[in-house]
Order: structure tokens, then C-alpha cells, then sequence
């Protein structure tokens, strides 16, 4: 096949070359006429091709001949003419003129060129004559003419690009490849109601700029759903090979998340984790675990993977074998509520550093189980806090969540009683009166996590739907599992590590200041729905239908990370923000454990609510599901711990 290409190359361009001999003729001397014996003609062609083999003519591709390929044309356009003036001196013609051998080489680089643009243009007309998919780009104008450039290349392409949209407010009205520059990425919504009022609207969205992401993303979602049109991204411009297929994809779901990447102190990292011994509880979870493969690659002396799911650690455990063997690990079950099995863990293994991720997080489980939540959640990270702190550890980082600030379920309400107890342990500890920093932070949801609303669209899609959505305008805050996880450890090394002199942070620090991830802008579930529908080749409410089941037991519209009364303020650290609730004092924490353990043994669940009343008054229950409404309570001051 590469042969026969070749061998049409030549035969094309010495058929050319042959011709342009004689017109050259002509042009340098008009009353000369065109007439000339045969060896003239053929000597064009010859010179030509013997011309054109150091700039490898015979091998160029016409269908993607560019400005490289006009080059080594006009180089052998040059040698060719100047050849064939030698052969004629010699043969003892002369010249026409004595501007012949210029002539000559412009007729070659003319006829040369025309018929390679003649041919890529013909088989750009027939690329666009298919009636294919219509799309409209949006992106930078040098994005836009890499992407025409591979769906030129594209031998299956059975798209037509109708219109461009770009970032540049003074480009409207240019053109890129013949594709019309329609306005602005801004103004998409309004170009695409006057596209539909012309009957011209795309079939596709496709979005070629990378860093379109988060909110603006998020308003052209809305505005193509509104017409039922698909978006889609384009490969990265690495990815845009020449030759290569363009292959489109859905718009991620970590598209719709707003964070620049963060600069992460590594250093830092491997200076609190390197050669020491550091336990994970809950390691079998999606946090835990990733917190688990993250802490590995730092080095520890001795990783303790505490879990209470055999599986969990069975899993858990093989991944970090496999990726990390040299790695020193033990796993373990245990129960965080079993105070003795706990101490002796942390009394025979003597961990430095504790991550604390084991909680139960769904919140209608947590609501129907209310003493197992408060239970694990509250008394068993007070239990892993004193383990930790007898057995002579440095620090203990907390995993909190959003659902702890103005909670209106079970589990953010026990996550909010958990704060208050690392609060106050770790003010007590900065003050000199303890040894253990308890580091805590709280951020949202994330991507993929164990019973979040992905897996559970995922799982609804495999059977065919329908999506369940509670409410049209739910808004969460996501994050992906590593970036998380990423975040936790530099809050880790931030608070573990006092600056030098008086810090903002530390000072906020002293105060009971919590870490709070920089989880961007919330994003509505309904564009969750959407995009799993998407990523799984359907067509939203057409292919899979869309249900809403309203407000469960506990759960909220919208999420936040800082209460009411507490400013977000930024930290000296990358990606984290502080927030600073309300403190209680050490001893009145501790009481207040002292009686929650003993009602909850007691299987005494009014006496539960009235100390997670007193200890969190911001606390609104929504029992039933619905709307939460403000609730009449004893008042705190008038419950004793």
C-alpha cells in the first residue's frame, strides 16, 4: 500500500513537473511559443524527481501537507529549475532568458502546491459533505484549530464543527478553518436560544479547554440540558496525535469540581510519618484506606491497619502488599467502642501518630440505629483519643464532616460531639495540662466513597434505573478520595508543627480552631444524575428515567462547612481554611462522655438527646425527613450532663 502511494506521488508530480516545463517556457518567451520537443518535457519531469529525493517528495501525505511540506517543495522547485538549466547549457540550448531558471522554479512551486491544496481540499469537502454530527466548540482558538486540525486527519470522522465559541470578547464574527466564531463561552446560553430560534441548534456541546471546570461548566451543563444537547470534552491536546481517531468522552464528574490543584507539603509529610509508627482506624473504609496507601508511600516504621470488617482489611491489607511490600504493617480487628482491646493495641504497638477514621456515616442507618451512631462515633472516638494518648502518641488526627455544622441528623450531631471532645483535648494539650495534639478536620463529601450517592447511581444504572434524587435542588460539597485524603495529611503536618513565633494559626489553634478542607463550590446532585447517565451512553429522562423521593430522615438541602457564626478564615497552609466553634472545657467534655456512655449502655435514648441537645444547642432535628423546622427543647442550661 506505502509503495503504490508513493508510486502515484511520482507519476502525479512528474506529470506536473512535465507541464511546467513548457509553460515556463512560454511565460519567459510568449513568441517563443509552447511547442517544444518531447526530451524538454521530459527533462521537467526528470529534474524534478531527481531533485525532490534529498527533501522527500515522493513520501509526503497530500491529504496533510502543511507549511513543512511547502518548504521542501519550494526547495526542490529551486534545485529543480537550476538543474535543468545546466542540462540545457550542456546540451548547447540556450537559456529562453535569463530569467528562465526563476520562472521555472515559481511554475513548479505553483503547480506543486495547488495539487497537494486541491487534494486536501477535496477530501476536506468530503469530510464535511457526510451527514454527520453536528457540534459547536468551545475553548481557545489555538484549541479549536488543533482539534479541526485531528478531525481532518480523521478518516472515520462523522462530525461537522457549525460554529466556535471562545474567551476572547473582540474574536465574534472571525473565522477558524471556515468555522464561524459565534461569540463568547459566557454567553452560551443566549447563543444557543438564538440558534434554536434559527433551527441551527448542534447536536453536541463540545468543550476543547481543560480548565473549564466547576461553576462556569456547571452553567453550560444547565444551558445544553435545557435543549437536550450532550457535552462532551475533547482528548487532552497531548492526546491529539496525528492520524489519531478523535475519540470524544463524557464530561467527568470531577469536572464539576472547582479547585486548582494544591501544593502540598511533602516534606512536611515524610518528616511526621517517616520511621515511625502510625495507626489507622476504620482502614478499610474509603478514607481509611486511602489515607492507609498514602501514609505507605511516606515510609512508616510500622503501618497498624485497625478495622472491624474482615474483608475491609483483607482488601485493604493486599493493596498496600502489593503496591508498598517493603512496608511493615500488622492488621487488626477491632471494635473502637471496646475500650480494652483498644488499649491494648495502642499499649503493645505504641503508635506516634493516629488517624481516626472509623465512623458510621449514612445517615437514615444512623437515624435508625441512633445509639449504635452515638456510639461509634462519639464514644469510640473518645475511646481511641485516651487509648492514644495513654500509650504516649504525638497526635491523633480526627475525621470530621460537614453534617457536624447546624446538624439535623443523628450522625452529624454525634460527629459535632466528637469535635467538641478533640477541642477540648487538644486546647488542654496546648496549654501544657496534655501530650497529645488532636488535630481535627472536616470537609464534605467525596466522590465514590462508600454509600454516596455515586456508587448508588451507578448501581441503579446497571439495573437499568430509574436515578433516585430526594430533592431537584440538593447541592453537596464533593471532593475526590486522594485529593481529601492529600488535604487531611497537610493538616496533619500544620497542626502537629507549631511556626516559629506568635501564628494566626496557631493562635486559632489554641482557641479549639478546627481545619476545614477547601472543598470549592457545592454542586447540585441533579447534574450528578445527569453526567452518570452521560458517562453510561444514555440519554437523561429519555433512556433512564429521573425520580425524586424527598427528604429523608436527617438530611438536609444544603450542606455547609462553617456555622453561622463562625467566618472562614484562610490558613498559612494551602488548601485549608479554620473554622472556630463554640469550646466546651475539658472536664465538662468529659463528663458529658462520662453520662452519653453510661445512657447509651443503658439503652436510655431521651437521655442521649438531652446531652446532644446540651452539647450541641445549633442541633434541629429532622426526624421524619422533609423540611427541617426549628423544634421547641428543654433548654441546655437546665440539663445536667
Amino acid at each position: 500500500m506505502q509503495a503504490r502511494r508513493i508510486a502515484l506521488n511520482v507519476a502525479l508530480d512528474g506529470v506536473v513537473s512535465a507541464a511546467a516545463a513548457p509553460v515556463a517556457r512560454w511565460l519567459a518567451d510568449p513568441a517563443g511559443g509552447w511547442l517544444h520537443p518531447l526530451w524538454f518535457i521530459a527533462g521537467g519531469g526528470i529534474t524534478l524527481l531527481v531533485s525532490g529525493l534529498p527533501f522527500r517528495i515522493p513520501q509526503q501525505y497530500w491529504r496533510f501537507s502543511g507549511v513543512a511540506d511547502l518548504f521542501n517543495i519550494a526547495c526542490a522547485s529551486v534545485l529543480s529549475a537550476l538543474l535543468f538549466a545546466v542540462l540545457l547549457h550542456i546540451g548547447g540550448y540556450p537559456l529562453p532568458t535569463p530569467t528562465f531558471p526563476i520562472i521555472h522554479a515559481l511554475v513548479l512551486l505553483t503547480f506543486l502546491g495547488a495539487i497537494r491544496m486541491m487534494w486536501r481540499l477535496a477530501a476536506r469537502r468530503r469530510s464535511l459533505a457526510q451527514d454527520g454530527e453536528r457540534i459547536l466548540l468551545l475553548g481557545a482558538d489555538h484549541e479549536a484549530d488543533l482539534f479541526l486540525r485531528a478531525m481532518e486527519r480523521d478518516s472515520e470522522n462523522n462530525r461537522r464543527v457549525v460554529g466556535l465559541l471562545t474567551g476572547g470578547a473582540q474574536q465574534a464574527g472571525r473565522r477558524i478553518h471556515d468555522c464561524p466564531i459565534l461569540g463568547t463561552i459566557p454567553e452560551t446560553p443566549a447563543i444557543l436560544e438564538r440558534l434554536f430560534a434559527a433551527g441551527k441548534l448542534p447536536d453536541a456541546l463540545v468543550v476543547t479547554a481543560g480548565e473549564i471546570k466547576g461553576r462556569e461548566l456547571a452553567a453550560i451543563l444547565e444551558a445544553a440540558r435545557v435543549y437536550d444537547i450532550d457535552v462532551q470534552r475533547t482528548p487532552s491536546l497531548t492526546a491529539l496525535q496525528p492520524a489519531d481517531r478523535v475519540e470524544l468522552r463524557p464530561i467527568a464528574i470531577e469536572d464539576l469540581l472547582n479547585r486548582p490543584p494544591v501544593a502540598l507539603d511533602s516534606q512536611g509529610m515524610a518528616r511526621l510519618i517517616g520511621e515511625r509508627v502510625v495507626a489507622v482506624t476504620g482502614a478499610g473504609g474509603s478514607i481509611g484506606s486511602e489515607l492507609a496507601r498514602q501514609i505507605a508511600s511516606f515510609k512508616p516504621s510500622l503501618l497498624l491497619l485497625i478495622e472491624s470488617s474482615e474483608y475491609a482489611l483483607w482488601q485493604i491489607n493486599l493493596d498496600i502488599s502489593e503496591r508498598f511490600g517493603t512496608v511493615a504493617r500488622h492488621q487488626i480487628i477491632a471494635d473502637v467502642r471496646d475500650r480494652r482491646r483498644m488499649a491494648e493495641i495502642f499499649g503493645a504497638y505504641r503508635p506516634q501518630i493516629v488517624f481516626h477514621a472509623a465512623a458510621l456515616k449514612h445517615v437514615p442507618i444512623v437515624e435508625d440505629n441512633p445509639l449504635e451512631g452515638v456510639l461509634t462515633n462519639v464514644i469510640g472516638t473518645r475511646i481511641v483519643a485516651d487509648e492514644a494518648e495513654r500509650a504516649g502518641a504525638q497526635a491523633m488526627v480526627m475525621i470530621s464532616t460537614d453534617k457536624a455544622v447546624n446538624p439535623s441528623s443523628l450522625m452529624g450531631a454525634s460527629k459535632r460531639c466528637a469535635e467538641v471532645y478533640g477541642q477540648a483535648l487538644d486546647m488542654r494539650a496546648r496549654a501544657g495540662q496534655g501530650s497529645m495534639r488532636c488535630v481535627t478536620v472536616r470537609f464534605g463529601n467525596v466522590l465514590g466513597s462508600t454509600g454516596s450517592v455515586v456508587p448508588l447511581f451507578r448501581r441503579q444504572l446497571e439495573h437499568g434505573g430509574p436515578l433516585t434524587v430526594t430533592h431537584p435542588d440538593m447541592t453537596r460539597y464533593f471532593m475526590t478520595v486522594p485529593e481529601a485524603v492529600g488535604l487531611v495529611l497537610q493538616a496533619a503536618v500544620r497542626g502537629t508543627y507549631e511556626r516559629a513565633g506568635n501564628d494566626a494559626t496557631d493562635q486559632r489553634l489554641r482557641q479549639g480552631g478546627i481545619f476545614v478542607l477547601d472543598m470549592g463550590d457545592p454542586v447540585r446532585i441533579m447534574d450528578l444524575a445527569f453526567q452518570m447517565i452521560r458517562l453510561a451512553g444514555l440519554r437523561p429522562e429519555s433512556d433512564i428515567e429521573i425520580r425524586f423521593t424527598g427528604l429523608r430522615p436527617g438530611e438536609k438541602l444544603f450542606e455547609e462547612l462553617f456555622h453561622g457564626r463562625e467566618a472562614p478564615v484562610p490558613t498559612d497552609a494551602p488548601g485549608l481554611r479554620m473554622a472556630s466553634p463554640r469550646t466546651v472545657d475539658f472536664a465538662v467534655a468529659a463528663e458529658a462522655m462520662d453520662a452519653l456512655e453510661a445512657a447509651c449502655h443503658a439503652s436510655d435514648l431521651a437521655a442521649v438527646m438531652k446531652i446532644l441537645y446540651r452539647l450541641v444547642p445549633e442541633f434541629i432535628h429532622n426526624r421524619d425527613g422533609g423540611m427541617p423546622v426549628a423544634v421547641s427543647r428543654p433548654d441546655p442550661e437546665m440539663i445536667a450532663p
